[in-house]
């Protein structure tokens, strides 16, 4: 039993059989990801530490190329390990690479907190949240065709599918009251919904269509409910997308730490205080990991030596993902089986991921680079709605009017505009708009 060929198809098949192209289509979805400009501009956006304030951190660039590399050895490992399931599901190197490669390109300029900043405009237009931002950069948004943005696989597409439901379906059922002031924004009130905008259901209704309806009304379940001051969650992934989410969070968790370690925002007494103790749990209830050795490798001040205490935990990392049967029973061998992580070693990541958010993006100097860049786009985002076609550059003014005249949301098409923008072209627009005296943005 292989998966089926509706999984290889694409919206639009003009641009199909080019003579002597051998590439699956996989391999073709890979680049077409690698040479979009949405990628391209991930060089200048913040992954953790904010670009230009050290030269040695990740950039989303630099981030979604070593998530891609994971996501490699993820396959590599259970080719080997579970190689009659990996057949069966047609498991592709180049697939997940597209994944990893593809997965941060909606966050907007200044990481999370721009994407609060943006949530926070659209709150009355449909919301914006990160992965639904990708979504539509990949089935619209990039020109690599007319209508169908990247015009990927279905299976490329279903593996980007983080959480395949709408904002209307997870969206808290009592708003937050809005401020009269930009920097009045509590961030902790104003967290998107992690999901699809409402005006791109058609696309996730292509995507779906090869679902039966059991499995796609599984697929779309909630593991928690919209409440009056939280908002639901997805409950399920592919097999793909769990796999590059795998990917991710030990790209993030391990290379960040890194980071923070090189430039010098986390202490060998930090790590001992608040680090080593969890890790000590973990030896006792059974994680086998050279403790002391990699405390000693990581802090030595020695590049070589802490790249090595960096790839071992990768490594670790990497070999404890196993393919496992969904708790849920699917007709598609896609959403039937899921990768998981090993239960210590989701400890061990998440004993990483607390300690760098608290020890590092909450320290107060990132939170004022944070702030500062939540006071941009909201700034630009105001300015922009004023007078959209006196401002907005002369395409993104066109589908303005275009979606005026089509009844859908124009506002959403501000949010396309700030959301491709990088860290530092956001800061020029709005010095050039606020600071006129300084010089022109337009040069």
């Amino acid at each position: 039993m292989t998966v089926a060929s509706a999984w290889l198809q694409r919206q639009d098949n003009s641009r199909e059989g080019r003579d002597n192209d051998l590439r699956h289509p996989y391999q073709r979805d890979k680049a077409r990801v690698l040479h979009s400009a949405a990628f391209r501009r991930l060089q200048a956006k913040t992954q953790v530490m904010y670009i230009g304030m050290h030269d040695f951190p990740r950039t989303r660039l630099t981030h979604s190329l070593e998530a891609a590399q994971i996501g490699t050895g993820l396959v590599s490992r259970l080719r080997q390990q579970q190689a009659a399931v990996s057949e069966q599901l047609g498991l592709s190197k180049s697939l997940i690479e597209s994944l990893c490669l593809a997965h941060d390109i909606g966050h907007p300029p200044y990481g999370h907190g721009g994407e609060i900043a943006l949530h926070y405009m659209m709150r009355n237009s449909g919301g914006f949240e990160g992965n639904g931002q990708t979504f539509r950069i990949v089935t619209q948004l990039e020109p690599y065709t007319q209508h169908n943005g990247m015009n990927l696989c279905r299976r490329t597409l279903l593996g980007l599918l983080k959480y395949p439901v709408l904002q209307s379906q997870l969206v808290q059922t009592r708003q937050p009251a809005a401020i009269s002031q930009h920097q009045q924004l509590d961030t902790r009130l104003w967290h998107p919904p992690k999901a699809l905008f409402d005006d791109d259901s058609d696309y996730l209704d292509w995507v779906l269509a090869p679902l039966s309806d059991s499995d796609r009304q599984q697929f779309q379940q909630l593991s928690q409910q919209p409440s009056e001051h939280q908002a639901g969650r997805s409950r399920h992934k592919s097999v793909d997308a769990s796999i590059m989410e795998i990917a991710d969070d030990i790209a993030y968790a391990v290379h960040d730490l890194e980071d923070a370690i090189v430039v010098g925002l986390i202490q060998r007494e930090q790590w001992q205080q608040l680090v080593l103790p969890e890790l000590e749990q973990l030896m006792v209830d059974g994680l086998t990991l050279p403790l002391h050795e990699l405390t000693t490798q990581l802090f030595s001040g020695q590049h070589f030596a802490r790249k090595n205490a960096i790839g071992a935990l990768v490594n670790h990392l990497v070999n404890a993902v196993d393919l496992i049967p969904n708790t849920v029973v699917f007709d598609e061998p896609l959403l039937a089986w899921t990768a998981s992580l090993g239960v210590l070693e989701q400890r061990l990541l998440h004993t990483f991921k607390q300690f760098v958010f608290y020890n590092v993006i909450r320290r107060p100097d990132m939170q004022v680079q944070e702030f500062k860049g939540q006071q941009i786009v909201m700034a630009l985002f105001e300015v922009l709605s004023v007078d959209p076609l006196r401002l907005l550059p002369h395409n993104t003014a066109a589908r303005y009017r275009q979606a005026e005249a089509d009844g859908s949301q124009p506002q959403r098409i501000i949010a396309d505009y700030l959301a491709g923008m990088t860290d530092a072209y956001a800061a020029r627009l709005h010095q050039d708009l606020f600071s006129p005296g300084l010089g022109s943005f337009y040069r």
